[in-house]
């Protein structure tokens, strides 16, 4: 109980943190949107405007992973037995599919201007662009540090750091058609924008999938708890192994543990949940046997469940 208190204690103050930081960077991003898609529009740049428009989405990202994080301390009711956690999951999964459209339109607008090309100014797409390094990468080390810990800050982060990447391109090309007038380098920026955010965006695709459908977290090894819960002493056998995100920062278990003397059952699980506790699953629910009353792999005498 203790544990789980501290656990809860400093989820509640990660999320106070992060929605300081969450706010800043929405803040910041909404005026350079609105900055850049002005210029974009009156350069006719289609670099500046898709590179403005997926600034936006990333906008957007942040709002939601906003609301993931408020929705992942919800308590829980008698219909929703672990509150609204879970949507911080499908929130990720969103995110994402917000991305792989802002790619698909950036595409088709590319392909259009290489088709219609127009002359651009590369000195404004070159500065309006610099402003874009800078924005983006305060943001991106506002969210370094936490990223590591949740896909939704994760997907953040990696959003900010590309743009500070594309931001960077996107001067070089504004350098390159100031000094030779080669405006077609414009849409092939546009292409080159896209195809880094496909890239950084399908490993959170994949992963946000993987959380939806509960398999088992990227970070959690499987084989690694059940080697960890053997190292017990007393514990014999386990069985009836499974592990699922409950959000994108808690995990659950359930698990069968077999043991050589059912007088230990206490003192065993609350040391397997110490242990489990450290692999990062914030949840462990242990089924007790003994050993002796376990003669056939299908056929289980539970002594006791805790969680």
């Amino acid at each position: 109980m203790e544990a789980q208190s501290h656990i809860h204690h400093h989820h509640s103050h990660a999320i106070t943190s992060l929605n300081g930081i969450y706010v800043t960077a929405v803040v910041l991003n909404l005026l350079f949107v609105a900055v850049e898609a002005g210029i974009g529009f009156l350069s006719d740049s289609i670099g500046l405007l898709s590179d403005a428009g997926h600034n936006l989405s990333d906008v957007f990202s942040l709002l939601l992973a906003m609301l993931a994080f408020r929705l992942s301390s919800s308590r829980p009711t008698k219909r929703f037995t672990y509150g609204y956690r879970k949507t911080s999951v499908l929130i990720s999964f969103l995110n994402a599919i917000i991305l792989l459209v802002a790619v698909g339109a950036i595409i088709v607008e590319s392909i259009r201007k290489f088709n219609d090309p127009a002359p651009v100014s590369g000195a404004v797409i070159s500065w309006t662009a610099a402003a874009g390094i800078l924005v983006n990468g305060i943001t991106a080390i506002m969210l370094m540090k936490r990223q590591k810990h949740d896909i939704n800050t994760k997907g953040a982060y990696l959003h900010m750091l590309t743009d500070t990447l594309v931001s960077a391109g996107v001067v070089v090309s504004g350098v390159i058609i100031s000094i030779t007038g080669f405006s077609v380098i414009d849409p092939i920026i546009g292409l080159a924008i896209a195809g880094v955010i496909l890239l950084s965006t399908w490993n959170l695709l994949a992963e946000s999938f993987r959380m939806s459908i509960d398999a088992v977290p990227a970070g959690i090894d499987t084989d690694e708890i059940r080697s960890e819960i053997l190292q017990e002493p007393g514990v014999k056998d386990i069985h009836h192994l499974h592990v699922w995100p409950i959000s994108t920062t808690e995990t659950a278990l359930t698990a069968h543990v077999v043991i050589s003397d059912l007088q230990q059952m206490e003192s065993v699980k609350d040391n397997l949940r110490h242990r489990l506790l450290k692999l990062g699953i914030q949840h462990s629910t242990l089924e007790i046997e003994s050993l002796s009353s376990r003669c056939h792999e299908t056929e289980c005498r539970c002594s006791g469940s805790a969680d």
